[in-house]
């Protein structure tokens, strides 16, 4: 074990003051506050995972914030046309479930969407005309239509889909991930975040605790690569700085930090000196993991004509699929603008113009690689949007608001049964009709890809153990094979 390692095993101030106690209150006050992390092993996972065989090795997780509308892209609903303008019947969409910005209109018309819809695929999935590109892959897709929340504001609703609560301060996915499973790549994290803007709109603002660790330790939060500039701050040696020199510094700085560790036993510094040192070792990989340049023409054009633009989402996409390459355990890229709350046809099709390329084009070079056998990716926003019109309706325009209460999420790859719809909304796609499905079950499905059982992978804090799917959720395995 290496010196940052046995600093890193070594238990906080609390810990050692519950050893220290005598007797059954030693006992007690060690099981109040927690006794340490479990064994690790050479990945720097837990020994005991993955719990059983995973399908997937890594995820990509396309979050689409802001709620996009389900029956503008993909919950298709003919009948509604017959229905315009009428008002949505209080039995199907009771006050009680409306946000404060439509709450107080007098009238809340149909509004069906004006996009059109085709069949597609040998699966003949319904997709809306502003996915102009997904029809390539739709057969390696399963859309779970019937996905629902509690929350129904976007910082609560984002906050759930990442951490399984909508109360800020527990880990999120990723960091779930890196403590239980380690990374395939020292010199890379094992979870990193990208985040990008749709040009339609600017969209909801994106927190860093959505990546955080939570109550983990430090060092299992998403290292987030910036849209801007140096993907990551001090990436670079300073002018004038040689690499022989950091690794002097470093070496200083860390017999200083292990000495106040072993004084102290504070887990912030063990956490400190393991973020040195892969910040040291990423100064090697980073350069040439985000020259996506040196792509052959051929996958750029793919990707479409905003890949080589820092920031965007196409480049972000790209770049997933390196980093997935290069053994990254868990990918999260936030893009924002699908909030419609107005001129919401001209708006999807904004932002399809900016995703539905690039995420086609992942799918498709993943499986050219064979990559996508074991990657998981999923794509969805943290709520969907109202049948009801949001503002003033006409023929051609309409607004809609928060709806949790049903949307549709997508899964492909890693096990992941393609070319199938799972779950169904009511007429007006406003209620789960059949098959709900929960951001935990949804959640519960992800860790089980990945070989987790998510019941098991606990982490005692406070008096309890906690889980990312709290106490609920269960694995949706008719969607898997």
């Amino acid at each position: 074990m290496t010196a940052p390692d046995k600093i890193l095993s070594q238990q906080s101030r609390r810990a050692f003051l519950g050893r220290s106690s005598l007797g059954l209150g030693a006992i007690a006050l060690d099981s109040l506050l927690g006794a340490g992390e479990n064994a690790r092993n050479g990945v720097g996972g837990l020994t005991e995972l993955p719990h059983f065989a995973p399908k997937a090795r890594r995820v990509i997780y396309l979050f689409q914030s802001g709620g996009p509308a389900q029956m503008d892209l993909f919950d298709y609903k003919p009948q509604l046309g017959k229905r315009f303008g009428q008002e949505v019947p209080k039995s199907v969409y009771p006050d009680a479930r409306k946000t404060t910005m439509t709450s107080g209109q007098k009238s809340f018309p149909v509004a069906p969407s004006i996009l059109e819809f085709k069949r597609h695929g040998r699966s003949g999935t319904w997709l809306s005309d502003a996915l102009k590109h997904m029809p390539k892959v739709i057969d390696d897709v399963c859309l779970v239509k019937s996905m629902y929340t509690e929350a129904i504001n976007h910082d609560p609703a984002a906050t759930l889909f990442q951490t399984g609560s909508v109360n800020p301060g527990r880990p999120s996915m990723g960091s779930w991930m890196s403590y239980g499973l380690g990374s395939e790549n020292a010199n890379l994290p094992a979870f990193v975040a990208l985040t990008s803007n749709g040009r339609a709109k600017a969209g909801q603002p994106l927190y860093d605790r959505l990546w955080g660790a939570g109550f983990l330790p430090g060092r299992f939060q998403g290292v987030k690569f910036r849209g801007q500039g140096n993907p990551i701050l001090d990436l670079y040696n300073p002018a004038g700085v040689s690499r022989v020199q950091r690794r002097r510094m470093l070496n200083a700085l860390s017999k200083l930090n292990s000495e106040q560790a072993e004084r102290f036993n504070d887990p912030v510094i063990s956490t400190r000196i393991a973020q040195y040192e892969l910040a040291f070792r990423m100064q090697m990989s980073v350069p040439e993991l985000i020259d996506v340049k040196s792509e052959p023409r051929k996958t750029l054009d793919l990707y479409g004509p905003d890949v080589t633009k820092v920031g965007r989402y196409a480049y972000n996409c790209l770049l997933a699929r390196r980093l997935a390459e290069r053994g990254v355990r868990f990918i999260q890229l936030y893009h924002r603008g699908w909030d419609a709350h107005g001129n919401a046809p001209k708006q999807v099709r904004g932002q399809c113009n900016d995703t539905d390329q690039p995420t086609t084009a992942l799918l498709l070079d993943l499986k050219q690689r064979g990559m996508l056998d074991d990657t998981l990716v999923v794509w969805g926003g943290e709520f969907g949007r109202t049948i009801y019109c949001q503002g003033k309706l006409t023929k051609q325009n309409y607004g809609r608001d928060h709806h949790p209460n049903c949307f549709t999420y997508w899964l492909a790859g890693a096990g992941v049964r393609g070319g199938m719809s799972y779950g169904e909304t009511d007429d007006y796609s406003v209620n789960v009709a059949d098959k709900p499905v929960h951001v935990h079950d949804l959640q519960a499905t992800i860790m089980h890809q990945m070989g987790i059982d998510h019941e098991r992978l606990t982490y005692r804090h406070q008096g309890r153990d906690y889980r990312l799917t709290d106490v609920h959720g269960k694995v949706v395995k008719a969607i898997l094979s």
